[in-house]
């Protein structure tokens, strides 16, 4: 008896002991089953900004796992390994979600991640994980290409803090070609997970020849303003060779300048560049008087002078989670 998986849009129709195109949604006996559930392959504390994630909680560690599996393909993927990998082929450690919120605590986390692959594919893992952390005070976080359906969505966003979501490319034909999906679902999730409360940041890893030209940049940071709205970061991210994309150069540092500037240029107020060293590229700037809020280096905070969310010269409120 074959089911057809409703949580993303490829919605398989998957036969007895079979998966789904994510590797890790099978069918046993009829059901769907997340075999991944509870036995996360990568467990890290990690600095919240290498997420990235500037405007939550900055400074903290932030405890993050990942289980094995995605429903993209992305050519380019930095976690192949696995996210690309089959279950029975990876180590897996026990984590069920009722120890997961102890073990955020042990390591001193105020938050949960769930990362690396994608969160959407252990759906239900990454459910239930946020209700018991929020259910003991810890916050979660999503990172992820936001490849899911509207009901999963709303159904998590109910326990979602935060959540940092690739936008590839404003190209469908890029999505379908580098990472096997396409673009109408990303951008209903980038716009239905801000409008129901959760700190959204966006990245954007730029290719060269792929997804870099002006106007895709200038198209990608008006849709941003337009459905985001303009206070919403940006991040965007150096490429380097990867997978199966080794050939591509990684992105010169002048690509990621003309990113941010023309993203200033459209009206975007906090617009960051990432992995790679730019002088102010990781700082937070206040959006009304341009002072510096909060500097940065790498994952690390060298100073913040934010006041209770707010610029302590002019007063504006800044956009995100600082306490």
């Amino acid at each position: 008896m074959s089911v057809t998986c409703t949580l993303c849009p490829k919605r398989c129709v998957i036969g007895e002991g079979q998966s789904g195109d994510c590797r890790v949604r099978v069918n046993l006996d009829g059901k769907l089953r997340c075999v991944t559930y509870g036995f996360p392959s990568a467990v890290h504390v990690d600095p919240v900004e290498k997420k990235p994630l500037y405007h939550f909680l900055p400074g903290s560690a932030i405890f993050s796992i990942a289980t094995v599996g995605c429903n993209l393909h992305c050519k380019n993927c930095q976690n192949w390994e696995i996210s690309q990998a089959d279950p029975v082929d990876a180590s897996a450690s026990e984590l069920p979600p009722d120890r997961l919120v102890a073990a955020a605590r042990r390591y001193g986390c105020r938050s949960i991640a769930y990362t690396y692959t994608d969160p959407i594919v252990y759906y239900e893992y990454t459910l239930a994980g946020c209700r018991r952390a929020r259910a003991a005070g810890l916050r979660n976080a999503l990172v992820t290409a936001g490849y899911i359906n509207d009901a999963p969505l709303r159904e998590l966003c109910e326990c979602i803090d935060a959540a940092n979501i690739d936008l590839k490319a404003m190209d469908d034909a890029f999505y379908r070609d580098v990472c096997g999906g396409t673009l109408k679902p990303v951008l209903h999730t980038l716009a239905t997970t801000k409008s129901l409360g959760v700190m959204v940041e966006v990245t954007n890893l730029l290719i060269s020849g792929l997804n870099d030209s002006d106007a895709q940049i200038r198209k990608l940071c008006a849709w941003v303003k337009a459905n985001m709205g303009s206070e919403t970061p940006l991040h965007f991210s150096r490429f380097f060779p990867h997978y199966r994309m080794r050939h591509v150069p990684p992105t010169p540092a002048a690509t990621l300048r003309r990113a941010r500037d023309i993203a200033a240029a459209e009206g975007l107020e906090h617009v960051y560049v990432g992995n790679i060293l730019m002088e102010a590229g990781s700082d937070t700037r206040c959006p009304s008087c341009g002072r510096t809020l909060i500097r940065r280096t790498g994952y690390r905070i060298l100073a913040n002078d934010l006041d209770g969310g707010r610029c302590p010269d002019c007063g504006k409120e800044v956009y995100g989670t600082w306490q």
